[in-house]
């Protein structure tokens, strides 16, 4: 049974449809079976925690980076203000609750 991962229902009715080896594995185990074809992003903590921690780093480096040129006496680039800005953007879009996980 080829364990590929889904990405909507459409494509795991049809898969199971024509898989039977599938359909042995949903009406055994339709918990187990259904994890294992869930989309990467829906069953792996390890992707947001390495995308989180990515995104803290680059923001550490853009404070540091910026507190570093205003003791030397120097400017702070627009960009390096635009990646720390970028950066609490898409960590407080990614750690805010989900519409979804609040039914």
């Amino acid at each position: 049974m080829a364990m590929d991962k889904v990405q909507s229902v459409g494509e795991l009715a049809a898969r199971v449809a024509a898989d039977p080896e599938l359909q042995k594995a949903i009406k055994d185990n339709p918990v187990q079976a259904l994890s294992s074809l869930a989309a990467p992003l829906r069953s792996d903590v390890m992707i947001y925690r390495m995308v989180v921690g990515a995104l803290g780093l680059t923001l550490l480096f853009a404070v540091a980076g910026s507190i570093a040129l205003a003791f030397t006496g120097q400017t702070t680039p627009e960009s390096l203000v635009a990646f720390g800005s970028g950066c609490v953007g898409a960590l407080a879009g990614l750690l805010a609750p989900s519409p979804m996980a609040r039914d």
